[in-house]
């Protein structure tokens, strides 16, 4: 039996939001991963990095697993009403409705984290709130049949975690040794309950632009969650 499983790609998403995970799920028993996007010419991530879709939302098969990843400027796609109908149409059949980092929020314009618990990039957890979403800090949640992971690294947590949530806790850890995922971080830097008061203050100041923009389009949608 296939799992089909689908990445929605869009200009300036983050590459390691997609790349852990598409790593992972293709080494899942049975997979069938696919790179959707509006059409089939390459997407460009946020570093440059070109990435080709294989269908497009017209073409797309109906998805077990659709999974959406962030970038910094996700709220760009709030109201673009084809990514969102895509969203809608291929999660009213999906097994699980899935997004890493900032994917969150687009899941959430689209009205699809109404009632779930979910989770972010650290900076913009509490937007998640302004689509009906019930904010966690957790570094993967699932709740029900909505998975989602927090930033960008998480990617690999959240995709393992699915993993063994389909095929068996077996199937997940012998991927992982098969991806030698064994973190041993050289910092304790990578979230700001263990970073130090400087580096999060020096991290939030660069990001600062992008998430005002982000929390102001973000605030657009809360009267209709």
């Amino acid at each position: 039996m296939s799992i089909k499983f689908g990445f929605y790609l869009f200009p300036q998403l983050t590459q390691l939001d997609f790349a852990g995970p598409f790593e992972v799920f293709s080494h899942v028993p049975g997979g069938e991963v696919h790179l959707v996007a509006k059409t089939l010419e390459p997407v460009a991530a946020d570093t440059g990095l070109k990435l080709t879709p294989t269908t497009t939302f017209e073409d797309c098969p109906q998805l077990d697993v659709l999974c959406v990843p962030g970038g910094p400027y996700v709220d760009y796609l709030f109201d673009d009403q084809p990514t969102l109908e895509f969203l809608r149409r291929q999660a009213a059949g999906a097994r699980y409705v899935t997004s890493v980092c900032t994917g969150s929020l687009i899941l959430g314009a689209a009205g699809l984290l109404k009632g779930y618990k979910a989770t972010t990039h650290w900076t913009s957890v509490d937007m998640l709130a302004d689509f009906g979403a019930i904010p966690c800090t957790d570094r993967v949640v699932i709740d029900r049949d909505r998975a989602t992971g927090g930033g960008v690294t998480a990617g690999i947590d959240f995709a393992l975690t699915l993993t063994a949530e389909l095929v068996g806790e077996r199937v997940a850890k012998m991927i992982q040794l098969a991806t030698e995922y064994n973190p041993a971080p050289p910092f304790e830097s990578g979230h700001p309950s263990v970073a130090e008061e400087e580096i999060v203050g020096a991290v939030s100041m660069l990001m600062s632009e992008r998430l005002e923009r982000r929390r102001a389009q973000a605030a657009k949608h809360r009267e209709l969650a």
